[in-house]
């Protein structure tokens, strides 16, 4: 289909960086652990594995949109249920952030780990709907949902590093000043 041809290049970046970025979210994350802290896991549930998600998302998205299809029909479906799947998700990484205990999210993060990948799944859903009859602005929803996954994984990941790094840091350090 020569709709979803032109947008091979866009998948194989977006893609790739999403493979990428899950790499390094798995680096980050095992550095962060051979720190001796107490980490509850509701908090990694709720912050950590919603990039990973969403990265992976990205990753099967370039995937789906890339494979060979000779029409539009079978790739909206599965879109349409990767964003059905994923505002599912979304709520449930709400009800987590909520039951955590580590950390006490302010708006930023709402806006960033739940609102954004929402919004994106949302309009998966949405434009796999009209995807057989508008097939060429579908999928330029489809990557924006796949840029705003990108982005807010992005934004979460650097997020979390570096409230590891300086808040939880500088808590560890007073912790052994104190002692």
């Amino acid at each position: 289909m020569s709709e979803l041809t032109e947008w091979n290049s866009f998948y194989v970046i977006v893609g790739s960086s999403a493979g990428a970025l899950i790499g390094l979210q798995f680096v980050v994350l095992t550095l962060i652990a051979n720190r001796a802290v107490d980490r509850p896991p509701e908090a990694g549930a709720a912050f950590a594995t919603p990039s990973v998600v969403h990265f992976c998302g990205v990753l099967l998205l370039s995937a789906v949109l890339s494979a060979p299809w000779h029409a539009i029909t079978v790739v909206a479906v599965l879109w349409g249920l990767a964003g059905l799947i994923g505002i599912v998700y979304a709520a449930v990484v709400a009800r987590r952030m909520r039951a955590q205990t580590v950390y006490k999210p302010v708006f930023e993060d709402w806006l960033f780990h739940v609102l954004i990948p929402f919004a994106a799944y949302a309009m998966l859903a949405v434009s796999a709907f009209v995807a057989h009859s508008r097939t060429r602005p579908a999928l330029f929803v489809v990557g924006a949902a796949t840029l705003l996954f990108l982005f807010s994984g992005i934004h979460n990941a650097w997020d979390g590093v570096t409230y590891h790094v300086f808040t939880k840091k500088d808590e560890e350090g007073e912790a052994e000043r104190n002692h």
